[in-house]
């Protein structure tokens, strides 16, 4: 899917700009998405988080500096956005092994993280089942996760989210708001908002059925028409869910690319460690 390419954009211009301060607005738009989904589809395709391939490349720029010129380790430190070469030091020695004063002195070696470059590489032999799901302007209701601007998303973001909801009652509450025919039925989902909802990033909900609301930490969000590929996912959540994300955002090759719209993941209950475990990932798309 496009996806590749979009993230390739947002790469591109993390090496342009290796030296200013992340700014993950600027990156999601890059890659035509919002924050919290260019994160976390990043960490999915690539193996890790945007703020860790940043640092890498960083520490790996910055070894590479000491190592071959005669700048100091204060201005390599500044350079590379720490704040006091103490705390550049210790970033350094994790990544490298060793100290950037023994860079200086050429007593070791240092170590190497290059630029990413994504390609789509045809392996054969995959099918991907799907479906096209056309869907009217409908009414979703949930609770939102906050995530302050420039915040690092990680897996455990969203993981940690899901726990406080069934923890504190929100997943159960939910039930007497569904609909008795939705779009994705008697299920909870997980909701990825696109740049059409602009104040949340993710949230977990259902599809509204007009009832009064007397939970106030809830939220009514009006979902466009869109077009949707849902993929059926099927294996012990979250592992599963992970690979098969993976898997749409590399391999799958169709009619149509993700667009900004909403996503959705559709859970039918909370037996999410079956090995058999079948869930649905709704991807908001458009026609290329």
């Amino acid at each position: 899917m496009d996806w590749i390419n979009s993230v390739q954009r947002a790469v591109d211009y993390i090496e342009n700009h290796l030296c200013d301060p992340t700014d993950y607005e600027k990156l999601a738009k890059e890659a035509c998405s919002s924050v919290f989904h260019f994160q976390r589809v990043f960490s999915i395709v690539c193996g890790y988080t945007v703020g860790d391939y940043i640092r890498m490349r960083r520490l790996s720029m910055a070894g590479s500096e000491l190592a071959s010129g005669d700048k100091r380790v204060i201005d390599i430190a500044f350079k590379y956005g720490y704040n006091s070469p103490e705390s550049f030091s210790r970033a350094f020695t994790k990544f490298h092994g060793i100290s950037p004063s023994q860079v200086k002195h050429g007593k070791s070696e240092v170590k190497s993280f290059s630029p990413l470059s994504l390609k789509l590489i045809l392996k054969g032999g995959n099918i991907v089942n799907y479906r096209i799901e056309k869907t009217d302007s409908f009414q979703f209701i949930c609770k939102k996760l906050k995530v302050p601007s420039g915040t690092e998303i990680n897996s455990d973001t969203i993981s940690l989210f899901w726990k406080e909801c069934d923890n504190d009652g929100t997943i159960s509450g939910l039930v007497k708001y569904m609909p008795e025919n939705s779009y994705f039925g008697k299920c909870i989902s997980g909701a990825t908002f696109g740049t059409d909802i602009s104040d949340s990033s993710y949230a977990i909900g259902v599809c509204y059925n007009g009832e009064k609301i007397t939970d106030s930490h809830l939220t009514v969000e009006i979902i466009p028409p869109h077009t949707y590929i849902v993929f059926p996912c099927v294996g012990k959540m979250p592992e599963a869910f992970s690979e098969f994300y993976h898997k749409i955002y590399s391999d799958f090759a169709g009619d149509y690319k993700p667009s900004s719209g909403t996503d959705f993941e559709v859970y039918p209950s909370a037996d999410v460690k079956n090995d058999n475990y079948k869930c649905e990932i709704w991807i908001a798309a458009e026609k290329k």
